[in-house]
């Protein structure tokens, strides 16, 4: 298993844990409901979204039998999913405690998100329209060996 897929799912499970910790503290808090939002994104984005992404990184490519386009890309993908869902959730922390620059910090972590995103968008569409790769023919087997006593 290639090292971006255990990342993505590690990360998944690694952000399931924080949104159920969350959910857990506002059903005990009430006041804490103003994080709801920050609750939604860490278990979609950080969750739900990641949880594919590794899925899909590791099937894909025997599904449609080719080889993933970059995985380059996917390491990318995975650097900038999860720095920008942290920069996110800084971002809804400072909305709800009534800073304004938690707008700039959200929209920027918005951003950052979407271009992993859009990376794993480009990732998938070359990886099941590329070409599918040659293959190799079989040696031919020797006439002796298929004789018999021979």
């Amino acid at each position: 298993m290639d090292w971006f897929v255990k990342a993505f799912v590690k990360a998944s499970v690694a952000w399931l844990a924080v949104g159920v910790i969350l959910g857990m503290s506002m059903a005990i808090v009430p006041a804490w409901t103003v994080y709801r939002a920050m609750h939604v994104h860490v278990m979609l984005v950080g969750f739900v979204t990641m949880f594919i992404s590794g899925v899909a990184y590791h099937v894909l490519p025997r599904f449609s039998g080719r080889p993933l386009w970059s995985a380059r890309a996917a390491r990318w993908h995975w650097w900038l999913a999860n720095a920008g869902l942290c920069v996110m959730v800084a971002g809804f922390w400072l909305r709800a405690s009534g800073l304004p620059s938690g707008t700039i910090v959200l929209s920027t972590g918005g951003t950052i998100t979407t271009i992993g995103a859009l990376i794993f968008v480009l990732q998938v569409w070359r990886t099941v329209d590329a070409p599918l790769p040659a293959r190799a023919a079989a040696p031919p087997v020797p006439l002796q060996s298929l004789r018999r006593g021979g």
